[in-house]
């Protein structure tokens, strides 16, 4: 008697256990993905871009951040070099010595977002602060006067995300898009 209650309790269990994993995965595998995904599309937001290569010596556009990869979509990645590793230290000094000189200005004042990859290497937002150091050689270069494109630059600038998450960024393929815009406005 002793046994048949014991295979009774088992599938007891094993019924218990088949019913949560039901649940679970219901819950899990597919409630919960649909609940975020309706969530991401309700709330309202940029479409997602990704960095472009706007080189330093093309004194015509807003530089974005350094790309580990080449802002190649398909290789997203760090260099993974760390913050002592001479390779990155050299890279580093080379990218403020190029910055400096076509800004014009004292490598020290060169942001930091401006000489550092993103985790990604496809971060298409800068610093405000590094936006407005290029704000004098982009409208030498583009014939457009100082105040417009500081409105741009404004135009182009996000705040913290909820109010307090992240950093204020300004978006360099959205702003680089509104200059080729501007000067068609002007022709």
């Amino acid at each position: 008697m002793n046994v048949s209650l014991t295979l009774t309790s088992t599938g007891r269990q094993a019924w218990v256990g088949l019913r949560l994993l039901l649940v679970a995965t219901v819950l899990l595998g597919v409630a919960y993905p649909a609940a975020v995904w309706a969530a991401g599309r309700a709330v309202p937001g940029d479409d997602a871009t990704i960095g472009q290569d706007f080189p330093v010596a093309d004194d015509g556009w807003f530089h974005g951040r350094p790309s580990a990869n080449d802002y190649d979509g398909l290789a997203s990645a760090p260099s993974n070099l760390g913050p002592s590793n001479p390779d990155l230290l050299a890279l580093i000094d080379e990218r403020r010595a190029a910055i400096a000189e076509v800004e014009g200005i004292d490598p020290a004042l060169v942001p930091a977002d401006a000489l550092t990859a993103s985790g990604s290497g496809l971060d298409p937002f800068i610093s405000p602060e590094y936006a407005t150091l290029q704000v004098d050689r982009v409208a030498e270069e583009r014939g457009l006067p100082v105040t417009e494109v500081e409105q741009l630059v404004d135009d182009h600038t996000s705040g913290r995300q909820l109010g307090f998450l992240g950093q204020p960024r300004v978006d360099v393929v959205a702003l680089n898009r509104a200059l080729d815009q501007a000067l068609e406005g002007a022709d």
